[in-house]
C-alpha cells in the first residue's frame, strides 16, 4: 500500500513538474517580458487600434493573460508619416521610457500622393525619404535603449492590383530589408492581409473605400471598413500577426481568436 501510494505521489509530482516546465518554457519564449511597457507607434490604424477591440487592445488583452502586467504607450495619430513620426518619436515615445516601440507606418507616406478629400490634397513621402525617416525612428529608438519591433504596412484598398496596393510593395520590402538587416522582428501585416483576402469567400456587393466614392470594386469589404481602416476581423488578423511575431504559441493565439470572435 506505501509503495503504491509513493508511486502516486512520485507521478502527480512529474506531471506538476513537467506542467511548471512547459509553462515556463513558453513563457521564456515570449519576447517580451514581465512588466514591461510597449508603445504603439503608428498612424490612424494604430489610434483606432487603441479602442476596444482595436488591435493594440487585443494584444495587450492576449500578452497580459499569461500574466505579464504589461502596460503600453498608445502612439497613433490620424494621416501621420514617417516624417511627422520622426519629429514626435522622442516626445511620444522615448520620453516614455518603454522597453519596446512598435513601428507601423508606410500607408499614409503612399496613399497621399493620391488621396483627396473634396478640396483637401496631401503630399506622399517619396521612398527614399521614407528610408531615411523609417531607419532615423528606428535608431533614434535604439539609441535610448528600446526594443523595435517592424509592422509591414497594411493594404490600400482590398484590392490587391489597386495603384496604391502596387506603389506600397517597394515601401514593405524596404521595412523587410531593415527589419533583417538590424536583427528586429518582423510582423509582416502586409502578407497576412494578402493571404486572408484570399482565404475569405467574396460577396457581391459595393466596395467602401475612403476618399474614393465612385470607386468600383463589387465586392464587399472584409476585414476593412472603409478599404484602410480595420474592421473587427482585420483588427483580429494584426493582432495575431503580432502575437506570432512576440511568440505566443499557435494554440493560445487560437483559443484568444475564439474569444475575440465570440463578442
Amino acid at each position: 500500500m506505501k509503495i503504491k501510494t509513493t508511486f502516486r505521489t512520485i507521478l502527480t509530482l512529474t506531471f506538476s513538474l513537467l506542467t511548471i516546465s512547459l509553462a515556463s518554457a513558453e513563457k521564456s519564449e515570449l519576447l517580451v517580458g514581465s512588466g514591461e511597457k510597449i508603445a504603439f507607434l503608428g498612424d490612424s490604424i494604430t489610434q483606432a487600434g487603441n479602442r476596444k477591440g482595436g488591435y493594440v487592445s487585443l494584444v495587450m488583452e492576449a500578452l497580459n493573460k499569461e500574466g505579464l502586467k504589461l502596460t503600453h504607450i498608445p502612439a497613433g495619430k490620424a494621416g501621420h508619416k514617417s516624417n511627422n513620426m520622426l519629429d514626435r518619436v522622442d516626445n511620444d515615445v522615448i520620453s516614455k521610457n518603454p522597453d519596446w516601440m512598435l513601428l507601423s507606418c508606410g500607408v499614409n507616406d503612399v496613399w497621399h500622393f493620391t488621396l483627396k478629400l473634396g478640396e483637401r490634397t496631401f503630399e506622399g513621402i517619396p521612398l527614399e525619404d521614407y528610408k531615411k525617416n523609417i531607419r532615423e525612428i528606428i535608431e533614434t529608438a535604439e539609441a535610448g535603449d528600446i526594443k523595435v519591433m517592424i509592422l509591414t504596412s497594411t493594404m490600400i484598398g482590398e484590392d490587391p492590383e489597386k495603384e496604391t496596393n502596387q506603389k506600397l510593395i517597394p515601401y514593405n520590402e524596404f521595412l523587410r530589408e531593415i527589419a533583417k538587416e538590424k536583427n528586429l522582428p518582423l510582423a509582416d501585416l502586409s502578407k497576412d492581409m494578402h493571404e486572408a483576402l484570399k482565404e475569405i469567400p467574396d460577396t457581391k456587393g459595393k466596395a467602401n473605400m475612403f476618399g474614393d466614392p465612385k470607386y468600383q470594386r463589387d465586392i464587399k469589404n472584409k476585414l476593412t471598413s472603409d478599404g484602410c481602416h480595420m474592421n473587427k476581423y482585420g483588427n483580429i488578423m494584426m493582432a495575431k500577426g503580432i502575437l506570432r511575431t512576440f511568440g505566443l504559441s499557435e494554440e493560445k493565439i487560437e483559443v484568444a481568436e475564439k474569444s475575440w470572435l465570440a463578442k
